[in-house]
């Protein structure tokens, strides 16, 4: 059981990084456009809405292939799980949720703090 901890945090950790430079990478490919929102009086929030509403789109792609994918090998779950069902999907997707969230939130304030006119001088 501990060696399946440890691979079930090891796969978290993987998650995560993966969303966080996936989210980091389309950022820095955007900074001109945000730049240009920045300079049109769009809010910190606006973008803090955008990018958390991309990255929720790639997270909930993910948990809805994984539940699929959970739902497919139910018998081997209920074997290895304790006091709770192995058809409970709040169970299974909540800590991604969070997780993947949380991954989106940290490029989501450097993209908050862009600067328009060096945005828009960037390319």
């Amino acid at each position: 059981m501990v060696l399946l901890a440890v691979f079930a945090g090891v796969g978290l950790v993987l998650m995560v990084i993966g969303v966080y430079s996936v989210i980091a990478y389309t950022l820095s490919r955007q900074t001109h456009e945000i730049g240009i929102r920045m300079a049109l009086s769009a809010e910190s929030a606006d973008v803090l809405g955008m990018v958390l509403r991309m990255g929720t789109r790639l997270l909930l792609l993910g948990i809805v292939a994984g539940l699929l994918a959970s739902f497919g090998v139910t018998r081997l779950i209920a074997s290895q799980l304790w006091s709770v069902s192995s058809d409970d999907p709040l169970t299974l997707c909540a800590v991604v949720a969070i997780a993947g969230l949380a991954a989106c939130y940290f490029p989501a304030r450097r993209a908050m703090r862009v600067d328009p006119m060096v945005a828009l001088r960037y390319e």
